[in-house]
């Protein structure tokens, strides 16, 4: 066998052999990117006090130690509502950093997991283990219902569980129960929803929700979604209730109330927002959650909602519904006409701006050579993006002739121009009849 042999990037080789590479025929690297997470600050009585998110599986097992209540308990409803719609949340407690609830029997100290007023709910039993008067039986409880007995026989053999934490040695007290106390919630000021916003700028989502009525911090997640948006150039849709005053494509104003909660549709709207495929619309869709939803308006305000641009339900006599899924942009222009308004549209456009981004900076920033050879490797690979595109029927009537991709000013520079067509949803009929 020659000595010669491997890999080789110039035929500068010494010794006698053979050289090969092995390496793949081009294709493409990217594709559509995954949707359904929402970002969302909500006011919750348990639970982390970072950013942390939640899988709608993870929702339906494990509520209760996640959230402090059980998966059907009222005070969730506005996850539940989410989730109608959502595959992922991006949930920040906006009322944490509070007070974390204790107890103390004798030499034992019990501390909620978490800081919030669901920690005063939670009580330590400490009794005789029936078999072993040696050993003690240390039970967890919750409203009534244990949710973790452990068997030990003195207090620094205690572990940790999904709700509180043990501390301290020696020998038991033993106790009916003892109530964990202390545990508090914080006061929410606009402070709160500014390092909320902080936070989450380093996250991936396509829909922020807010679900208050304050002016302020509306104004406040507007200048936050344009400043993304625009400046930044990350796509996602901000929902809030009853503000069109935003006059943005990026923004989405429910105007309804719902009887439990006067902005609670904000829920629903942003997660079925956040679920929906570039190829969907959410005009005329049954509104599936469970609140009561107010939907007595004439046809006057109906249509003022919608030149207002205002996403608004209408109550068909059976099934309340969305009337068109469109958002605040209204100040239409030769640069962007009314298919801005169409929250469809902007989905298609929105994910051309996510996903080329994504996969230039994946496959090709700092890893192609900007020369002809790596600039026809960059166009099919968005060739074959916008052509997949096409097959989900989210644009229509494109060609590799669409897109054009040259040389820039600078030697780092890529130059793309791109022309589109996106696909809406029928919403309109006119039909003529003639009676022969």
């Amino acid at each position: 066998m020659a000595l010669g042999g491997g890999a080789f990037v110039a035929q500068n080789k010494i010794l006698p052999g053979a050289y090969i590479n092995f390496v793949s025929k081009p294709r493409a690297m990217g594709g559509i990117g995954e949707r359904g997470v929402v970002a969302v600050p909500l006011s919750l009585d348990w639970g982390s006090d970072d950013v942390f998110t939640v899988e709608s599986g993870d929702f339906m097992t494990k509520a209760e130690k996640i959230f402090g209540y059980s998966y059907t308990h009222e005070k969730l409803a506005p996850i539940r509502e989410l989730f109608c719609g959502a595959k992922t949340l991006v949930l920040y407690k906006i009322n944490g950093k509070g007070e974390k609830a204790t107890a103390t029997a004798g030499g034992l100290t019990v501390t909620a997991k978490y800081s919030g007023v669901r920690g005063n709910d939670i009580s330590i039993i400490v009794r005789k283990n029936i078999d072993d008067d040696s050993f003690y039986d240390v039970v967890t409880v919750i409203d009534g219902s244990y949710k973790d007995i452990q068997t030990v026989s003195d207090i620094s053999e205690l572990v940790s569980n999904d709700f509180v934490d043990f501390s301290g040695s020696g020998v038991f007290e033993v106790t009916a129960g003892i109530n964990l106390e202390g545990g508090t919630n914080t006061e929410v000021n606009g402070e709160s929803y500014s390092e909320f916003l902080g936070l989450i700028e380093c996250y991936d989502f396509n829909t922020l929700v807010y679900d208050g009525d304050d002016e302020t911090t509306k104004k406040l997640f507007v200048s936050f979604t344009k400043r993304m948006r625009d400046d930044e150039g990350v796509k996602f849709v901000t929902v809030l209730h009853d503000y069109s005053a935003a006059d943005c494509e990026g923004v989405i104003s429910v105007k309804n109330e719902t009887s439990e909660q006067k902005t609670g549709l904000v829920y629903w709207v942003s997660g079925k927002e956040a679920g929906a495929e570039v190829n969907e619309s959410l005009t005329n869709a049954i509104y599936d959650g469970e609140l009561s939803v107010v939907a007595r308006y004439s046809k006057s305000d109906y249509e003022k909602a919608i030149e207002e641009g205002q996403l608004v339900f209408y109550n068909d006599g059976e099934n309340v519904r969305v009337l068109r899924d469109i958002n605040t942009f209204t100040s239409f222009s030769s640069d962007k006409n009314s298919d801005f308004s169409s929250n469809r549209i902007m989905r298609v456009l929105d994910s051309i701006g996510n996903d080329v981004a994504r996969i230039f900076s994946e496959y090709y920033l700092g890893k192609q050579s900007n020369n002809k050879q790596g600039r026809n490797l960059f166009k099919s690979e968005l060739i074959s993006y916008h052509e997949q595109l096409m097959t989900l029927g989210a644009i229509e009537d494109f060609t590799s002739d669409d897109i054009t991709v040259s040389q820039g000013s600078e030697k780092t520079d890529v130059d793309v121009y791109l022309s589109v067509m996106p696909v809406d949803a029928m919403e309109k009929l006119y039909m003529k009849v003639e009676i022969v």
